[in-house]
């Protein structure tokens, strides 16, 4: 009770205030090499579990939970290596939280996205979203209420089933949606979500690349929409 309403003031006054240093620029070398890295993993896990469209009209993604998306350029390089017109939107519902350097998440992800054209951060709720996306990506969603404290936010926005079922209608007619879920438990979990809503999914697995490799396992479902 005491920790939610505390999470409730902080996650209120950051975004009443959305105080942030500005202009941000990674400096660090190994910060660097390292998104470098994410980044490519970030392509081949796409490219190799998505299915490329062939259509000519424009193609939209959804990234959801998006933090500082320093990994955007990787979904970017995706969409850019088939379709000629696309575009991105990442949204962040936390994006005024402060890291110690003062920097915001909504500023740091101003730096990673600044060249990449038709690309979108939205500081919003995901059930405000609206428009509709051929390609859905959400990275360790929250399935379970204890890393949703501990990132501090409130807890009206512990809503596993409520945000999946958004999400899927979400996607357009032959969209694609891939969850990526840390640990053993949440994967139970997320299938539980899943089956209760009555979708459809691919069970991926462990999902691996050579190019990077995160401390915790991750583990991959890939949900199409008829």
């Amino acid at each position: 009770m005491i920790e939610n309403i505390k999470n409730n003031i902080d996650f209120f006054l950051r975004n009443l205030t959305k105080f942030s240093r500005k202009n941000y620029v990674e400096k660090n070398y190994e910060i660097i090499k390292a998104n470098n890295a994410r980044n490519m993993y970030m392509y081949d896990i796409l490219f190799r579990y998505f299915k490329q469209t062939t259509q000519k009209d424009k193609v939209k993604l959804l990234d959801i939970g998006c933090k500082n998306w320093y990994y955007a350029k990787g979904q970017y390089d995706f969409l850019k290596s088939f379709c000629p017109v696309f575009q991105m939107d990442g949204v962040e519902v936390d994006a005024y939280r402060l890291y110690a350097n003062f920097y915001s998440r909504y500023e740091v992800a101003k730096y990673y996205i600044k060249n990449l054209e038709n690309t979108n951060y939205i500081n919003d709720d995901l059930l405000n979203i609206k428009e509709k996306y051929d390609y859905i990506t959400w990275f360790l969603p929250f399935v379970t209420i204890k890393p949703l404290k501990i990132w501090g936010l409130p807890m009206k926005y512990f809503c596993p089933e409520k945000m999946l079922n958004h999400a899927y209608f979400l996607l357009k007619s032959k969209g694609q949606m891939l969850i990526v879920n840390q640990g053993e438990k949440e994967v139970l979990i997320q299938k539980e979500l899943l089956e209760k809503l009555e979708l459809e999914y691919d069970y991926l697995g462990e999902i691996k690349s050579d190019f990077f490799e995160y401390a915790n396992k991750r583990f991959g479902f890939l949900i199409s929409k008829d």
